[in-house]
Parts: structure tokens; sequence; C-alpha cells
């Protein structure tokens, strides 16, 4: 084990092979496992205590770990832990961790203990939904209020936090009873309902307060959650911001001389009326492309798992067959035996072949899915590209006409300045461009190459970005299918191998 500063260590993999081989299966399953090699993926608990740990290292492979004891060790820093997913239980009690943090990935998480540590705050923990039980015990936490964040908790029924300042608060029962009403047990005790009726007659008008503040937070939550999802589907189909006069009001934006120019009535609700006919498309052709690459995957993991099921019968044939000749090393007629070795090394190959053919006519059939769906989704995005190309024209036909009148306006102004005809007050920045011919066609020009720049990017970004999610999606789709099939090549030869192995190991110990 690698041992760091003052003799305390940090999780290796020494330290892990040891800790697994002492709680894995013993006897002959732990003779196999130990030939075989623990596969990290696949331990289900671990127990890390007393080993003096400083820090957590090295478990990001335990991806299907349910329980994880890591007490009575010297662990600062809760880290480490992301990859543990279907964590259920955990244990970091007796340990020096100041602060709550590094939890958020672990959402399967019931039972936590971060008793006798040195916590001040509880906080971090919004993702774990599912906390049943949790333990603060002999920690640092002096607000009361603190335990306000636990609400949000529903399924919370146990709590520890006997030994905490917080408890030497005359108060500390009825108010953690009162505000956390689903709670079953405080510091080890059942609450009785005597305690319950004391801590609600005591706080009743606090807590409808509160739950009034809460509904309305919740409120104004799942509005923001449902615009969120809302403006996240218009940038999947690529047209957010085109469903009003966004584009039109976005040409301003860095024009100011634009907006001084008059604005003419008319324009905005044209070019919005053309924005609103892309928005409508990209939503449908959305809609489309999303029920063709849904098809496509539902179509390829039918493929595979119809192949899988064919060669996992012809190998379950092969496994019985196999077994029969393993038991057979009783038999004392060496040339019977040996008869028997050869016909099922004989058989082992054929298994290859076959499951290898099998293997091929899947990726000939998952090729032929690809194809397709390759020349829908280019159809599709091909069609709207298409009809993009064809809008965006008159979006500049409108600017284009919107210039030339902004600029028979403008110098039929600097007339009427010149002529000092004009009879309303104009405002000093707009005196300072109705200098002279030059100026004031400048100045329209400028505005104008903004307006159009604007046009130009938008409909370059919606382009750029739908061609770029195909290319992604048909990259992304080929490097998995190539990945697939490596896998299953290299499964069918090491199971072949080893099959051939174990033979070669009855025919060597017949022999001797």
């Amino acid at each position: 084990t690698e041992i760091g500063y003052d003799g305390k260590s940090v999780i290796d993999e020494e330290m892990l092979k040891q800790a697994i081989e002492e709680q894995g299966p013993q006897g002959q399953a732990g003779d196999i496992s130990k030939k075989e090699g623990i596969q990290y993926e696949d331990v289900l608990q671990l127990r890390l205590d007393y080993r003096n740990i400083l820090k957590i290292y090295h478990l990001w492979h335990f991806t299907s770990l349910k329980k994880l004891q890591l007490d009575n060790n010297v662990i600062e820093r809760i880290e480490g832990l992301e990859n543990l997913t279907n964590l259920v239980w955990l244990d970091l009690s007796f340990n020096n961790i100041e602060v709550i943090e590094g939890l958020d990935s672990l959402v399967k998480l019931q039972d936590l203990s971060l008793f006798n540590n040195r916590i001040s705050v509880i906080e971090n923990l919004d993702a774990l939904q599912d906390l049943h039980v949790l333990s603060f015990g002999n920690n640092a936490i002096a607000q009361l209020e603190n335990v306000l964040y636990l609400r949000k908790f529903k399924n919370l029924r146990t709590l520890n936090l006997a030994g905490n300042p917080i408890c030497e608060e005359e108060r500390y029962k009825t108010f953690v009873t009162a505000y956390l009403p689903d709670l079953v047990y405080l510091d080890y005790r059942l609450l009785d309902e005597q305690t319950r009726e004391t801590a609600n007659t005591k706080y009743k008008y606090a807590i409808e307060g509160m739950q009034q503040n809460e509904l309305q937070k919740q409120q104004a939550m799942e509005a923001q959650k449902i615009s969120n999802e809302e403006l996240q589907l218009h940038k999947d189909a690529f047209v957010e911001f085109l469903n009003g006069p966004q584009l039109f009001n976005s040409m301003f934006d860095e024009d100011p001389d634009g907006e001084k120019l008059a604005l003419l009535p008319g324009m905005e609700s044209k070019m919005e009326a053309l924005c609103v006919q892309i928005f409508d498309a990209g939503l449908t052709q959305h809609a489309q492309r999303t029920a063709e690459v849904e098809s496509f995957f539902t179509c390829s993991r039918e493929a595979v798992a119809d192949n899988r099921q064919k060669a996992a019968q012809i190998a379950a044939d092969f496994e019985s067959s196999r077994r029969q000749v393993m038991e057979m090393h009783q038999i004392t007629d060496v040339e019977l035996l040996e008869d028997h070795i050869s016909s099922c090394q004989e058989q082992a190959n054929q298994l290859s072949e076959t499951l290898m053919s099998l293997e091929l006519q899947l990726v000939d059939q998952l090729e032929d899915i690809f194809k397709d769906f390759e020349r829908n989704i280019s159809d599709m995005v091909g069609g709207f590209i298409e009809y993009v190309q064809g809008i965006y024209p008159f979006c500049r036909d409108l600017e284009n006409q919107h210039h030339e009148q902004q600029l028979e306006i403008a110098l039929a102004t600097l007339e009427k300045v010149v002529k000092n005809e004009l009879e309303e007050e104009i405002p000093d920045d707009m005196a300072m461009l109705l200098v002279d011919k030059d100026t004031v066609t400048n100045a329209v020009s400028a505005s104008h190459d903004t307006h159009l720049l604007k046009i130009d990017n938008r409909e370059d970004e919606l382009l750029t970005r739908i061609n770029n999610w195909m290319s992604g999606l048909l990259k992304s789709i080929h490097d998995e299918e190539v990945k697939r099939n490596r896998k299953r090549i290299s499964e069918i030869r090491n199971y072949v191998s080893y099959v051939k192995d174990e033979l070669e190991d009855m025919r060597l110990s017949e022999h001797h």
C-alpha cells in the first residue's frame, strides 16, 4: 500500500485486491475468482475500514457497488466517489471530514453516515432525494436553523444529530420534530405522539408561512423548468429565438445609429412572420428526425438482441456437452478419453466458426440498417436546409428595402435641416449624423451592413449546427458499432481459448 505522510495511506490497487480477497468468496469459488481475476465492476460490497486511509482513490471501477464502508480512517475530503452511481449505503463515520461534498452523482443513496467527523454545516446533498437514514452525530453543527435544509428530503425517516452543539438548545427536539414532520426516529428514539403534538402547536404559524413560501418557490422552479425544457427543445431543433421578433431586434443590438434612424413600420412584422415559418418547420422537422433516430436505435437493438439469443443458445448447447466431457476425467481408458477430448476440441473449433459467422451476419444486417438511416436522415436534414435557404433571402430583401427607404428618409431630413425647414426638434446624437451627405450615407450603410451580418450569421449558425449534429451522430453510431464488434470477437476468442486450455490441462493430467 502506498504510504503517504505520517504513515497514512492512500487507497491503491494492492489494498483493494487484499480487501476483495478477504471479503470475497472463499474455498473453491475463491480459487476460481483468484484464477480468473476479480472484476471490480462486479463487486457489490466493499469494506475499507480501520486502514488509516487519508485519501479516497482508485474506486472508479466499482460501478456496481451498493455498500461501501470507509469508517474509522483519517479521511479529510469526500472525493473519488463519482462513478459509484449504484451506491445505496455509505459509511464515512469516524474520519476527519469538515465539508459535505462530492456526493452529487450518488442519486441512489439511501443510508449515509458521517457520524463523528468535523462537519459544521449540513449542505450539498440536494441530489440525494432517496435518503432514508442520515447520521450527523458527534459533529460541530451549531445552527439549529440549518436543520431546515433537510425539509427537501421527503423520504427521510431516521436522523441522528446527537452530540452536536445544537442538541444543547432547549427547543432542539420540538423544533426538529415540527419542521421535519415525516421523521420517525430522532437520535435513536421513536418520536412519540406527545412530542409531535407539542411541536405542531408551538410552531404551527411559522410552519404555515414556510409552507406557503416553499410552494411559491416550487411553482417558480417548475415554471422555470418548463421554460428551460422548451428552450432546449428549440435549440435541439436549431431554431431557438426564431418564434418572435428576436432576430429583428438583435439587428439593432450593436447598431445605435440604426435605432436613431427611424424604424419603418411593417418591416418588423414581416421579418417576424418569416422567422416563425422557419421556427414551425424546424419543430416539425425535429419531431420527424427524433422519430427516425429512435426507430434506427430500436431496429439496431432488436437485431443485436436477436443475434445474441441465437448465439447464447448455440453456446449453451455446446457448454452442456463440454461439461459431460469434463466429468469424464474419471475414465481410466486413456484412448477413450483422448477421443472425447479431440472430439470436444473439434466442436470448439466448430463453435468458434459458427459464432464468428453469426457475428458477421449481424455486422451486415446492422450495416444495412445504418445505410437506410443515413440516407433518411440526410434527406431530412437536406430538405430542411433547402427550406431555410429558401426563406432567408426574403429576410435580406426586407433589409435591403428597409435600407433604401431609410437612406431616402435620412437624406430628405438632411435637406430640411440644411434649409432650416425642419419643424420638430431633433436629438443631439441625430444632429451629429445630419452633418452632410457622406456622413448620412456612411451611417446608413454601416447600419445596413450590421443588419445583413446578423441575418447571415443566424443562417450560418443554423446550417453549421444541424450539419455538425448529423455528422456527429453518424460518426458516434459508426464508432460504437466498431467497438461492439471488436468486443464481441474478443469475447468469442477468449471463450474458445479458455475451453481449449481446459481440455489441454485435462489431457496433460491424464498423461501424468
